[in-house]
């Protein structure tokens, strides 16, 4: 028997206090930790040109595909049988909040970018939080237990949206602080694939979290290279322009996800 074998055969409540314990620990270090305020230099973007009267154009329309995934989710998830009826399952509902999530995180990091500010920022994280703790959700409706997942999914979104409202007051009180911001962020990203080790799927296949991952990962070195990469390319396209394709890219790999569910839901 492999690892993963191994780690599914544990005691449920093992496995269940496994995540827990991560849980724990990331709020724990969340706590320790001195607060973060905003860098003001992340407005600082590579790419200032404006066309056609839009200032900022690559990183204002690199957010379209956002809208796109989110329009493509949510017709997958409204028309059809196949949608339908996994609308009726548990994962349902929080894969229409996580496409609602998507779709609005075009509009809110496009107003961003039109005038870069901690304020007009607040409207960029808003969204993302939310498609976030969704995702999250799901996961914990399929592979953990049901009606954890669809009743947790309220209380998740709520801490989503709080981190970021959280984040904003402290900021204006001249005290930022992302701490909670960045454990919303980074914590699903520890949780999904630890759910995926230890718990079986009923319809969600690992497959696609390791490309969701490994594209979300490429997302964040671009956003990290920005001016490096837009020099490097002649001012071609700048390196927080591709962080939003392949962004969009990731949150993307839900969809494939729903459309092919694993063969053999005991593997």
């Amino acid at each position: 028997m492999n690892l993963v074998g191994r780690a599914r055969n544990l005691p449920y409540r093992s496995r269940v206090a496994a995540v827990a314990a991560v849980a724990v620990l990331v709020l724990a270090i969340a706590l320790l930790a001195p607060p973060i305020p905003q860098d003001p230099a992340y407005h600082g973007f590579a790419d200032l040109r404006a066309f056609w009267g839009i200032a900022n154009f690559n990183d204002v329309i690199s957010n379209a595909p956002f809208l796109a995934v989110g329009l493509l989710g949510l017709a997958f998830l409204l028309k059809g049988p196949a949608g339908t009826a996994i609308l009726r399952d548990p994962i349902g509902p929080p894969f229409l909040v996580y496409f609602a999530g998507v779709g609005l995180v075009a509009a809110g990091s496009a107003y961003y970018h039109l005038d870069p500010t901690n304020q007009t920022l607040f409207w960029d994280r808003l969204p993302m939080t939310i498609a976030f703790m969704a995702l999250l959700s799901a996961f914990i409706a399929d592979r953990i237990d049901k009606r954890m997942g669809l009743v947790g999914l309220p209380v998740l979104i709520a801490i989503g949206v709080a981190s970021v409202v959280y984040w904003a007051i402290t900021e204006t009180a001249g005290e930022g602080d992302l701490r909670p911001y960045a454990v919303v962020q980074f914590f699903p990203m520890l949780a999904i694939p630890l759910i995926c080790f230890f718990f079986a799927p009923r319809l969600l296949d690992a497959r696609y979290v390791i490309a969701m991952g490994c594209l979300y990962a490429l997302a964040k070195i671009f956003e990290y290279f920005d001016h490096g990469i837009f020099d490097l390319l002649g001012g071609a396209v700048s390196g927080h322009s591709l962080k939003h394709l392949s962004a969009a890219a990731a949150a993307y790999m839900a969809l494939p996800m729903l459309k092919n569910p694993p063969h053999d839901p005991r593997r």
